[in-house]
């Protein structure tokens, strides 16, 4: 501690304040106490820095929604009054933007709660046991009057009589006093409860941000279950530093995936990946539709040797999809992808119903991606079918001379073994 000085430049012993050390200890111990107020735990890394201001969609309609609700989550953490809601669906950045604001507050100096729903309501249950840390009461009303209340989650645990009194009694108090609150709903506002729905959208009091509009897709353009691999398949996780391979064969990987991004950013024509097993044709074929998915555009993966057997399927009249309807989905989506083309293309049959889809295609310059272990040097696809996978006009055929990427871990993991030795 030291004595502050005069006008005069001597020293008021009258008075002392904090040094500069004692100050920064007591700052460094006001922002330990914060955090562990704030309740925030691991999500104490979000933060603005670190978050995209246009989000994670490849829409730009989105990016431009999401920039908007940033700024808007941005002046609030600075100047937080009345309520912020922040909509959208799952992975659209509601919590990161949550706990963005509270952790900007606490980097004030200011404190903030955050809370899940779900977590809530468990620990005011748990609150009820003689047992409690804290008392019932005092834990309820230390949430009801924190000066700033993050509400994550909201929704999901309401079902109940119980969990809906508590939580309306929660909000009708903040809403009463106009306390700073930021509410994450996890379910539409419109299948909320008339009087819930009026308290959150109060114009004079509410400020509702819709991050990103959850679009239906019609369902012949969405992963079926049978798709979960392929699901998780992007253009972030496709392996581009495989440590075995050759300078010619990372270059060639490489343009293969410029390639795919590009057609997936303009689709324009047909793409024709071609190479061995294993090789990432799929990966990339599949992160083209997870990039069309994210952009709100419908695409259609198919297995060739699968959708056929579909196809020989569709002719029992207890189907649910008539033959002719599957058909024309396939042949007509704005966006097909063709993996493993020329597995099954032994029988005539099955040669004439790809002939016809692709001769369609090719006809409608309609988008397709197909990817094949054949080459067309070799006579190993149908002349009228190879003649258009090879029209420069219309079609990017690249060859892929990667090995299958299962060999190459293999061949890592030998080498490893080795070297332990």
């Amino acid at each position: 501690m030291v004595h502050p000085l005069l006008p005069s430049g001597k020293p008021d012993f009258s008075r002392v304040v904090p040094c500069r050390c004692v100050k920064g200890g007591l700052d460094d111990d006001r922002l330990a106490r914060l955090k562990r107020y704030s309740n925030l735990g691991t999500l104490d890394r979000f933060n603005f820095q670190n978050l995209e201001p246009q989000g994670r969609s490849g829409n730009p309609k989105n990016q431009e929604q999401f920039r908007k609700v940033y700024e808007a989550a941005k002046t609030f953490a600075a100047e937080p009054e009345g309520w912020l809601l922040l909509i959208g669906p799952s992975g659209s950045g509601k919590t990161h933007l949550a706990a963005a604001i509270a952790n900007e507050r606490i980097s004030r100096g200011l404190p903030a709660f955050y809370i899940t729903a779900p977590d809530l309501l468990d620990h005011l249950r748990a609150a009820f046991n003689p047992g409690s840390e804290i008392p019932y009461d005092e834990f309820f009303d230390q949430v009801r009057n924190a000066p700033l209340l993050v509400l994550d989650d909201f929704g999901v645990q309401s079902s109940t009589p119980w969990a809906r009194e508590k939580l309306d009694q929660l909000l009708t108090y903040r809403f009463n006093s106009k306390l700073p609150t930021v509410i994450v709903p996890i379910v539409p506002l419109e299948q909320m409860e008339e009087r819930l729905q009026t308290r959150l959208t109060d114009p004079e009091l509410s400020k509702v941000c819709v991050i990103e509009k959850k679009q239906p897709v019609s369902l012949e353009y969405t992963w079926g279950p049978e798709f979960e691999l392929q699901k998780s398949m992007t253009f972030k996780n496709f392996d581009l530093q495989r440590p075995n391979l050759s300078p010619e064969q990372l270059e060639n990987l490489e343009m293969a995936y410029r390639a795919a991004l590009n057609f997936a950013q303009l689709p324009d024509g047909w793409l024709v990946l071609q190479g061995e097993n294993g090789c990432g044709k799929t990966h990339l074929a599949a992160a083209i539709v997870n990039y069309q998915f994210q952009a709100e555009k419908p695409a259609l993966f198919i297995v060739v040797p699968e959708f056929l057997d579909h196809l020989r399927s569709a002719f029992n009249p207890d189907r649910k999809v008539s033959y002719d309807d599957l058909f024309e989905i396939v042949k007509t989506a704005p966006m097909l992808v063709l993996d493993d083309f020329g597995e099954q293309t032994a029988t005539p049959w099955a040669r004439e119903k790809l002939y016809q889809i692709m001769n369609y295609r090719y006809n409608a310059r309609l988008p397709t991606v197909i990817t094949t272990v054949y080459t067309l040097d070799e006579d190993e696809i149908e002349g009228r079918i190879a003649s258009r996978l090879i029209d420069g006009r219309r079609s990017n055929f690249l060859h892929i001379i990667a090995p299958d990427y299962r060999s190459d871990a293999l061949s890592q993991k030998r080498a490893s073994r080795r070297r332990s030795r």
